[in-house]
């Protein structure tokens, strides 16, 4: 089968096609240009279907008769049965349920709080980079593992409340989801589960300015807002999906390398930093396809009938280069204007991600301090691809200073 197929009007695109993996924009926006729907074939998943324009997508990831649940791309870990409980979390709720624990956490996450953060970032991203010229060998470093990689762990410990001590353990954690290796995560269950279970009880004894004192203090007010197994949940769940800057970094660098008059303008001007990060999610952010929702009723989008119970996935790849948004999509502009619809790199509607302020912080001070501690930073070879249909990322990136 052909990368990009024809089943009557609606486009198939075979994730399993290596070409497909090589160039999701381009095939994703092949089939955009037929079709605000495809039809894609996931090895070992099925097919499920694809909004691949920016209108379709943001329409149904805020709409209610569309709804996350345990069966996204990734299954669920087989673990025993005792932690169970600790593997329901935001992703998969919808309606109060969601609404009533999102409010809890969701003032660490604000973009106030996220620039009163700043300065720690930087912090970390100093230490981070003095650090980088020992790991050189043979003239070259590998930034992702002894940069990107360590940046975001590093922040949102720091943010949650994660005891010192403890933060090689999730390191080790946040490893392992960046590298989407299922089985390892489910032989790390156990351990997330109590590490995050450690920093409660750590933080129970001796509070602090950190999201998991803030919880406990909610959980105080208001027991029945909050039980210790949501609050566990909550912890662990929020450390590990805070790893987006590890590729989002990565990819930046990358994409900046391939474009040198776009790195130029920036290492002229650090004002354009806000805007080139927006732009550079647009480009080439990590995630290629949204979590599936699955449809709770018959659903007609554009003349086709998404059936109960049928699976539905926005295309990023697609829905972010769409010419009805974006003036020539295909060009990286760092000073491309904002627009009255943005990126969906965040996604939208009620599971806007909630570290998305962090994020963009966490990426701007990142690349500017990169840039600026190093004038001549350069590729050093090409960068090692992750053979991933989900999502855009380096397994290695190798640079000289």
């Amino acid at each position: 089968m052909t990368a990009v197929g024809m089943e009557g009007r609606v486009p198939e695109i075979d994730l399993s096609n290596p070409e497909v993996l090589r160039d999701p924009w381009g095939h994703y926006g092949t089939a955009r240009e037929r079709s605000p729907l495809a039809r894609l074939l996931i090895p070992g998943l099925g097919a499920m279907w694809a909004l691949l324009r920016h209108g379709e997508a943001r329409s149904v990831l805020s709409d209610p008769r569309f709804e996350l649940n345990a069966g996204g791309f990734a299954r669920r870990p087989a673990v025993a049965e005792e932690y169970l409980p600790y593997l329901r979390t935001m992703q998969e709720l919808e309606g109060r349920e969601h609404h009533r624990l999102r409010a809890l956490v969701a003032p660490a996450f604000t973009a106030r709080r996220a620039r009163a953060f700043r300065p720690g970032i930087a912090r970390i991203v100093d230490r981070l980079l003095d650090a980088l010229p020992d790991h050189v060998e043979d003239g070259r470093v590998d930034l992702r593992r002894h940069f990107t990689r360590a940046l975001p762990m590093a922040v949102i410990c720091e943010l949650v409340g994660i005891p010192e001590p403890d933060r090689p353990r999730w390191e080790e954690y946040g490893a392992i989801i960046a590298a989407g290796d299922g089985a390892g995560l489910a032989e790390a269950v156990p351990g997330i589960v109590r590490g995050a279970k450690a920093a409660v009880a750590a933080r129970r004894a001796e509070p602090a300015d950190d999201l998991i004192s803030d919880l406990l203090r909610a959980q105080s007010e208001d027991g029945e807002r909050l039980d210790d197994v949501e609050l566990v949940t909550l912890i662990w769940n929020v450390v590990l999906a805070g790893q987006t800057p590890t590729h989002l970094i990565a990819n930046a660098v990358a994409a900046l390398f391939d474009h040198p008059e776009q790195l130029a303008a920036l290492r002229a001007d650090e004002a354009l930093l806000p805007g080139a990060v927006e732009e550079l999610i647009r480009w080439c952010g990590p995630q290629l396809l949204a979590i599936p929702r699955q449809a709770r009723e018959d659903v007609e989008i554009d003349g086709t009938l998404i059936s109960k119970g049928d699976r539905v996935t926005a295309a990023l790849a697609a829905v972010n280069r769409d010419p009805a948004v974006f003036v020539d999509p295909h060009r990286l502009d760092l000073r491309r204007p904002p627009g009255p619809a943005g990126h969906l790199g965040f996604l939208h509607g009620p599971h806007f991600c909630l570290g998305a302020a962090i994020a963009r912080v966490q990426t701007q001070v990142a690349l500017g301090a990169l840039l600026r501690r190093f004038p001549r930073l350069a590729p050093a070879g090409e960068p090692q691809r992750v053979p991933d249909p989900g999502s855009w990322r380096l397994a290695a990136l190798p640079v000289t200073l």
